[in-house]
């Protein structure tokens, strides 16, 4: 089984206050929205992508060979957003 996927946590997270009915006291909830993964991935520029995306068909051919698929732009973008999430981590 491989390891879960570093999604970074929340990226813009908010608190919600509540007092339900009967409780004792107030309750604060966060709740996430998107993930720092998923903004990393929409925020990538066109160079980011195309660091990931082969240059060549030869090359083309020869990722889908090693790893099974054809490498997209959606793909690329989450490939910079774990480069950014580990570069995160490094700090």
């Amino acid at each position: 089984m491989s390891a879960p996927i570093n999604d970074g946590g929340p990226a813009f997270p908010c608190a919600y206050y509540s007092e339900p009915i009967g409780s004792i006291g107030p309750q604060f909830t966060i709740k996430g929205g998107m993930t720092m993964r998923d903004y990393f991935a929409a925020e990538a520029s066109e160079e980011d992508i195309q660091e990931f995306i082969p240059a060549t068909r030869g090359e083309a051919a020869e990722f889908q060979q090693r790893h099974g698929f054809s490498p997209s732009r959606q793909w690329a973008r989450y490939c910079h957003a774990d480069a950014m999430l580990k570069a995160r981590e490094a700090k």
